[in-house]
């Protein structure tokens, strides 16, 4: 059943054409002369969970008889809808932190920052039950994975909130004080990549500098090889990023660390293929491979949830990608493989990866394709790393596909 007026008008449409679901979306491919829409996609337009691109928009309005101008307007009105019922979440959301907080974080109250204030809370002690606890921890894992899914603006409220939970928790935290150290360093290395994103690059080294005394109190290199990865992207010269990124290799030695070792040692294969040292960044991609073979993916650090398969299948297609490497191709093939039916919901980083690797790869239809796709996710959700895969996959589309580049080229401004 829809859940947006938008939806429910796309619903009506294809009824009154009479179509199914799959035949809508092959009169939208007809239009277009692209197979690029599926039934599952019309599913989704007309049950809310996603809004067609306006290029999508129009094809959908000619297919069902209308002009694209007036369905382009509408669609327009629902992502105005969706902004404000978002920010109305937010705003709630923030009622209800504060109500929850209340005065429990007495004493830290003079502190105006968030990294402050969990500066002020590493200094006390205190008692709060196991559950509890375990809900803090689970939480500072699920916002690692949301980044791939929200803009850094969404995300800067919950992260911050969370971290102030946190905060307010650890002059409780009794005997699970040092996973709630842990958790919080998490969190704050989190809060820090949100507000690099988002071009406050002072507020990001404060939380990178939290989250490194985190590490400290709780005798947890890891955490400091987190701050260090997400510094890396921010740092301009590569061979400093490497080096950074070396300091992190060596934190995430060791047992129950190997996702986190492939995270970093496919960040260090990433900046060193950029600068063209070719044999180290394959050994590095070698040793992110095999890092990540042998790792529990349910028993390590929270924050590891956001490497997947795919993160790993993204940063192989860089490197290759950069070093202008003939396994190229089948890496991106064998990515399409992988996500199969998933590849709608495939982070902004990944599909953006994947769409240039299909396209440098000679793999124009496919290519194509994904880069559809890509541009769906970043229109909802809008990144810095988005914008710089924009602009990699409009420069190396087909002549035929001006239309889309000029859309990307937008996102990359």
């Amino acid at each position: 059943m829809a859940t947006d007026e938008f939806a429910e008008l796309l619903c009506r449409l294809r009824q009154k054409a009479g179509r199914t679901q799959d035949e809508q979306a092959d009169a939208i491919n007809a239009v277009s002369g692209r197979p690029t829409i599926t039934r599952r996609e019309i599913n989704r337009y007309e049950h809310g969970q996603n809004i067609p691109t306006n290029h999508t928009v129009a094809h959908i309005a000619v297919s069902c008889g209308l002009p694209p101008e007036y369905l382009q307007r509408e669609a327009a009105a629902a992502r105005a809808r969706r902004r404000n019922a978002r920010r109305q979440e937010e705003e709630q959301d923030d009622v209800k932190r504060r109500t929850l907080l209340g005065s429990a974080v007495v004493g830290a109250g003079a502190a105006v920052e968030p990294w402050e204030r969990l500066a002020h809370a590493l200094s006390r002690g205190g008692k709060i039950d196991a559950e509890a606890a375990a809900a803090l921890v689970d939480r500072a894992g699920d916002l690692h994975v949301r980044e791939g899914h929200l803009t850094a603006l969404q995300l800067q409220g919950e992260v911050e909130a969370h971290l102030d939970a946190i905060t307010a928790a650890l002059p409780r935290a009794g005997e699970h004080e040092r996973a709630l150290t842990i958790a919080a360093g998490e969190t704050a290395a989190l809060a820090g990549w949100v507000a690099w994103d988002l071009g406050d690059h002072a507020r990001a080294r404060s939380y990178y500098e939290i989250t490194t005394d985190c590490a400290k109190a709780a005798g947890h290199p890891p955490l400091r090889a987190l701050a260090r990865a997400y510094a890396s992207y921010g740092t301009p010269d590569p061979e400093k990023a490497a080096k950074t990124l070396i300091e992190a290799a060596h934190e995430v030695r060791g047992p129950g660390n190997a996702t986190a070792a492939a995270w970093v040692h496919g960040r260090l294969a990433e900046e060193a293929a950029s600068t063209g040292d070719e044999s180290y960044a394959l050994r590095a991609l070698d040793r992110a491979r095999t890092a990540y073979d042998f790792a529990d993916h349910t028993g390590e650090q929270a924050w590891v949830r956001f490497m997947t398969p795919y993160r790993l299948d993204a940063l192989a297609l860089s490197v290759y990608g950069l070093l202008g490497r003939p396994e190229l191709a089948e890496t991106a093939s064998h990515a399409v493989d992988r996500l199969g039916r998933e590849l709608p919901e495939a982070g902004v980083v990944v599909l953006g990866d994947l769409a240039s690797a299909l396209l440098r790869g000679g793999d124009l239809d496919q290519g194509v394709y994904v880069s559809r796709q890509f541009a769906d996710a970043t229109e909802s959700r809008l990144t810095t790393m988005g914008k710089t895969r924009a602009q990699a996959v409009a420069t190396q589309l087909p002549d035929r596909e001006r239309e889309l580049a000029r859309h990307l080229q937008r996102f990359a401004a």
